[in-house]
């Protein structure tokens, strides 16, 4: 099975009364426009995106018969979170991060990282309060694909941050 795009996400579609089989992917993979891999119930999976910027999230359908759909699913790994007690320093910390060019997820109100101890000692030698977590990482932060936030998508979130917190000192 070749899919070249999103069906859309299980929390807007009507997929009751299916049967649902998972196809289980590390968070890193989500940004691949070209993978082959299979499902839970053994579905030959070829995903080939020919649109740049494509990101497969979780609970994507990936292909919806009459009688079964596929879904994408996150695996959870180890990961560091910190949990910013202000808007500074929440901008403060991606700012670090994003400056050592990490992977940064935002989620929960938490700042989240894949888990490397070089980082983390880092982050507790910074004086934030790292935590080592089992979690599904969901919404990476663009930063690294489109690192300006000018034209069409407006300001990027880290200026939105530190407009936030300068306005409130």
């Amino acid at each position: 099975m070749i899919i070249q795009e999103i069906i859309g996400n299980k929390n807007s579609y009507p997929i009751e009364g299916l049967e649902i089989d998972l196809l289980e992917l590390e968070w890193y993979e989500t940004t691949r426009r070209i993978q082959r891999k299979k499902t839970a119930a053994g579905m030959e999976i070829a995903i080939r995106f020919v649109r740049e910027g494509q990101r497969l999230r979780q609970d994507d359908i990936l292909y919806l018969d009459h009688s079964k759909v596929v879904l994408v699913d996150i695996k959870p790994c180890e990961a560091i979170v910190i949990s910013p007690a202000t808007l500074l320093e929440m901008g403060t910390v991606c700012y670090e991060i994003g400056n050592k060019h990490m992977p940064l997820f935002i989620q929960d109100n938490q700042v989240m990282m894949p888990f490397e101890m070089p980082m983390f000692r880092w982050l507790e030698a910074s004086g934030y309060q790292p935590e080592k977590q089992l979690v599904k990482l969901f919404h990476l932060l663009k930063s690294n694909v489109e690192p300006h936030g000018h034209g069409r998508e407006g300001t990027s979130l880290f200026t939105k941050i530190l407009n936030l917190a300068s306005t409130k000192e």
